[in-house]
């Protein structure tokens, strides 16, 4: 008698379940009564599934309206009954720019930072031009964003690079760190190597600095023309002047910038993004200058 009972209290759930919603939910909320499966979550996507074209061809008597993602050309598609074909279902123009988020690094003094100091970076992504990209919002060591395009301050600035040399130096304004030899002239046929890249070494392995196609694009993206173009931006970009390359004295703070790329424009010069009050332009200085750098990467 009790097993009979036992078993018909099975049925009648299992039977239940051909019926009722099916419900996924993380968030605590009752689910929707007009689905029948309803995932509910704000850490997670639901997952379709995922096939070779030539798996999805393999597919025996396909549904109408059946969707699978296909890996070979990384598009989806749907089984149209009516004209016996998979179609890809069309992506729009939009797409979603990744949040990069904040993060703290401890820059120690040594080879790469000219003194010691805990900096939180603030990221931006979606910039006109290179999208896809994340930026730091400002100069590598800076103990924060600049308050302005003319502001000359040295916690604002950051520390300086000569071209394809590993080793940044701070100036208060009247005292270079480290106040080491100046490095003039740089003579090399060679681009800004990964094993000096001031922003790997210091943030990170996928951090590099821009490239000066990166630095075109995001220019022309932007329709910049001087310097309220890169100040109104997501990058924040200011007036952070440099280090001569005769003799790494400072100068033009508040006045000029000069941002350098990854690659170099010949043996003695290579490519920076370069603007001030009046104009912008992707320029070619002295690899002995010393200047501000920006870090990104790819997602």
């Amino acid at each position: 008698m009790i097993k009979v009972l036992f078993s018909n209290i099975i049925l009648l759930f299992l039977n239940s379940m051909l019926f009722a919603q099916v419900a996924v939910n993380t968030d605590g909320t009752a689910s929707d009564n007009s689905a029948m499966l309803d995932v509910k979550s704000t850490t997670k996507g639901a997952l379709l599934p995922r096939m070779t074209q030539e798996q999805i061809y393999a597919i025996s008597n396909p549904a109408n309206g059946l969707v699978v993602f296909n890996t070979s050309d990384n598009k989806f598609y749907t089984y149209i009954s009516g004209a016996g074909l998979w179609k890809e279902i069309l992506y729009g123009p939009s797409s979603i720019t990744p949040n990069c988020g904040t993060f703290t690094i401890n820059h120690v003094a040594g080879a790469v930072a000219p003194v010691s100091k805990t900096v939180v970076y603030g990221t931006v992504a979606g910039i006109p031009g290179e999208p896809s990209k994340c930026w730091i919002t400002s100069n590598l060591g800076a103990d924060h964003q600049a308050t302005s395009v003319d502001d000359a301050t040295e916690a604002s600035a950051g520390w300086y690079w000569q071209y394809n040399r590993k080793q940044g130096y701070k100036h208060d304004g009247t005292t270079r760190t480290p106040n080491s030899t100046w490095i003039t002239p740089i003579n090399e046929n060679l681009d800004w190597q990964a094993a000096n890249d001031p922003c790997t070494l210091e943030l990170g392995g996928s951090w590099r600095l821009p490239m000066h196609f990166e630095w075109t694009n995001v220019n022309v993206g932007g329709g910049w023309t001087n310097w309220d173009g890169p100040w109104n931006s997501g990058l924040k970009l200011h007036a952070a002047g440099n280090l001569q390359y005769n003799d790494g004295t400072l100068s033009s703070r508040g006045a000029t910038a000069n941002y350098w790329s990854g690659d170099q424009h010949s043996v003695t010069h290579a490519w920076t993004l370069n603007f001030n009050s009046i104009s912008i332009l992707i320029n070619n200085p002295d690899k002995s200058y010393a200047f501000p750098v920006r870090c990104l990467k790819d997602n």
